[in-house]
């Protein structure tokens, strides 16, 4: 467990750095939508990566695949000691700024910075939404698992391979994300999204009641098709939000901004599985007892349907967005403006009346 805490943390390090990077760099270059081919690379990586791990755990103890693991991992740190700021197109600090400014008033400045960003009603309503619809959607994944293998007995490789399509289906959506869906009003893909999120999760209905194999297809297949196919989809719902904070967020917050986004999607992630734990246990699904599986499902269905609810709080596209978080910049450019004018002001008035009041 300490292993595995240990290996999540540092991916979760790379991660916010990597998106945090691609945010700046897609920023200063005006590269808008940069998130999809990042998205599309780890995609790849996922099939690789899944298609090299069945075939070691196959043929190979497990000792010998995390110690290919752990190589591969080496070289990605060389790789990433030997790789300056500069060849990523971005500017890199001189040493008198670093010894200017401290680890405390860095970090003082950036959630400054952070605080401002979120209050902007074109960030914080998005962020809002997508929080809450991934929060409060309880997470049975574990219990299909089980389900899986202990009732239907399915083989591992099997559950294996179905992540490997699942991945395909990721790479195959975000190219289709790229290509035409980008054009799409972000509430209108938000909504399209989570009907199909929720109609996703009734496939696991579907193999629960075993209406497969009455209509004729096997578990094998249907599970190898189907199975998981809610989390790729959950997933695919986070790229649209990416890439509009990518394009709201303001100069010089894009790593804060992007490590908030990451922290409370894991923090919604781990609040989803808290409710699926509690609704395992309130409905009565323990092991080797399954039979109120499908009232768990029937609720997981019905609370991906909730965020449908206050979807208007998503704005209808990207450009109306970055409008809106314009205007309420320029409001509080004027706002500022005019109480420098009225004090201003008032200095040149007490001058005056001081001045008069000297001459008489």
């Amino acid at each position: 467990m300490a292993c595995v805490l240990l290996s999540n943390f540092g991916a979760s390090i790379t991660e916010v750095a990597k998106d945090a990077l691609v945010a700046e760099y897609g920023q200063k270059h005006n590269i808008n939508g940069l998130q999809s081919y990042a998205l599309m690379a780890s995609a790849a990586g996922g099939i690789l990566g899944n298609l090299i791990g069945g075939y070691f755990l196959m043929k190979t103890p497990p000792r010998t695949m995390f110690l290919c693991f752990a190589v591969l991992l080496s070289i990605q740190l060389a790789n990433s000691l030997r790789t300056s700021e500069e060849s990523l197109g971005l500017l890199e600090l001189s040493d008198n700024d670093l010894m200017q400014s401290s680890v405390t008033e860095s970090t003082t400045k950036k959630l400054s910075d952070l605080l401002m960003a979120i209050h902007e009603e074109s960030i914080y309503r998005p962020l809002t939404w997508i929080l809450a619809s991934i929060a409060m959607v309880p997470s049975l994944s574990a219990s299909v698992f089980c389900y899986q293998t202990q009732c239907l007995h399915l083989d591992p490789s099997v559950i294996g391979m179905s992540r490997v399509i699942g991945q395909l289906m990721l790479l195959s959506t975000t190219v289709l994300y790229n290509r035409h869906l980008r054009k799409v009003p972000i509430r209108s893909l938000a909504c399209a999204v989570q009907v199909l999120y929720a109609g996703s999760l009734l496939l696991d209905l579907v193999l629960v009641k075993q209406i497969n194999v009455k209509l004729g297809i096997p578990n094998e297949m249907f599970a190898l098709c189907f199975s998981g196919l809610g989390e790729i989809v959950a997933q695919f719902k986070i790229l649209p939000f990416s890439v509009l904070f990518a394009s709201l967020c303001p100069p010089g917050c894009e790593g804060s901004l992007t490590s908030f986004l990451a922290s409370i999607l894991c923090l919604s992630s781990i609040v989803s599985g808290i409710l699926g734990v509690g609704l395992a246990s309130l409905v009565g699904i323990i092991s080797g007892d399954y039979s109120r599986l499908p009232v768990g499902i029937t609720v997981q269905f019905i609370a991906a349907l909730v965020p449908l609810i206050w979807i208007h709080h998503l704005p209808m596209s990207q450009g109306i967005a970055e409008k809106e978080r314009k205007k309420g910049m320029s409001r509080r450019t004027r706002r500022n403006r005019r109480v420098g004018r009225v004090v201003l002001g008032s200095v040149c008035v007490y001058r005056r009346e001081r001045e008069s009041g000297i001459q008489g």
